[in-house]
């Protein structure tokens, strides 16, 4: 697997179109709509986007889309689509590949519906021309962070999850992450960030906790308020990662709480694109302060800032609606 530094062919998205993501009301569905179309016309300025709709939400999504934009027309039941499309890869000889991975809601999940998301890693990889590589693990793209030579984070929460895959070692995990990303050393973060065990939480992502902008560095979430449940959890991270690599700490927005409790809030949780960085923002006073930490770790792209949380009020944030194919 490439590392998402490397060139890309295009960034894939689902459009928002059905359950809670879209919420309980007119407004709350006009601002997922307006975020993910947000997002991918962040993305459009450095690369082509395509976009997955559902066959009922074809029209919505046509009006508040850039031509640019190219549609793909699917059954969806949600919009993620780090975790319900493909995972591309790359072979030896240059071909595409695409890892699709069992897909169970995370882990069953009691409000999840995923008879059609089941199929959408499937079907992105015939639409992009790659090379089917199935596996019999649940898993999802934003439980896995790569550097393109070999490394790989996950955590202990997602991949061991009994909901997910029952039976499973960390040495039956490490051996399928060979097989299918080339893995030669899988780093295993203790658990993600507090929010994301919550009712619509993933039980653990890493990539909202830390990533790798480049071999041998790691980003990692620094929850800098000691009030904050995260502040332990940011620091045991930290711990574990510095035993392997350089570690950078991203800090954490100023704001803790919303009215569900304890954010999740992350800057960790961007998309690289070619010549650019699309990140969160949240209108906080630690943006400015983040967005350069993330310049400088990605030297000579253009930081591209959106605010994020109305995706983190339904569970996740850029990274997690976006899934890059890289060029071959």
């Amino acid at each position: 697997m490439p590392a998402e530094t490397s060139a890309h062919t295009r960034t894939w998205m689902a459009w928002p179109s059905a359950g809670y993501t879209l919420g309980d009301t007119a407004a709350d569905a006009e601002e997922a709509r307006a975020t993910w179309a947000a997002v991918a016309h962040a993305v459009l300025e450095l690369e082509p986007v395509s976009m997955v709709v559902d066959p009922s939400a074809v029209d919505v999504a046509r009006a508040r889309l850039s031509a640019e934009v190219e549609l793909h027309v699917a059954p969806l039941d949600d919009a993620w689509m780090r975790d319900i499309g493909p995972t591309f890869v790359v072979g030896d000889d240059g071909r595409l590949g695409a890892v699709d991975w069992v897909f169970n809601g995370w882990g069953r999940q009691d409000w999840a519906r995923w008879e059609h998301d089941a199929a959408i890693g499937r079907q992105v990889a015939q639409w992009a021309g790659a090379e089917l590589v199935t596996s019999p693990m649940v898993n999802e793209g934003g439980a896995i962070h790569v550097d393109g030579r070999g490394t790989v984070l996950v955590t202990q929460t997602v991949q061991l999850d009994e909901r997910r895959n029952p039976g499973w070692s960390r040495e039956d995990v490490e051996a399928e992450l060979a097989r299918t990303l080339g893995a030669s050393d899988v780093i295993w973060v203790p658990r993600g960030l507090t929010r994301d065990y919550d009712t619509f939480g993933t039980r653990g992502h890493v990539d909202i906790v830390a990533c790798l902008p480049s071999p041998g560095v790691a980003l990692v979430h620094d929850q800098e308020d000691a009030s904050h449940p995260d502040h332990a959890v940011s620091a045991e991270v930290r711990a574990v990662l510095a035993e392997h690599v350089d570690v950078v700490a991203l800090p954490a927005p100023a704001v803790l709480r919303d009215e569900e409790g304890p954010v999740d809030y992350s800057y960790v949780n961007h998309l690289v694109a070619d010549g650019g960085v699309v990140a969160c923002t949240f209108d906080d006073p630690h943006d400015d302060r983040a967005l350069g930490i993330l310049a400088d770790a990605y030297p000579g792209r253009r930081v591209i800032g959106v605010d994020a949380r109305p995706l983190f009020a339904r569970g996740g944030g850029i990274h997690c609606i976006t899934q890059q194919q890289p060029a071959v």
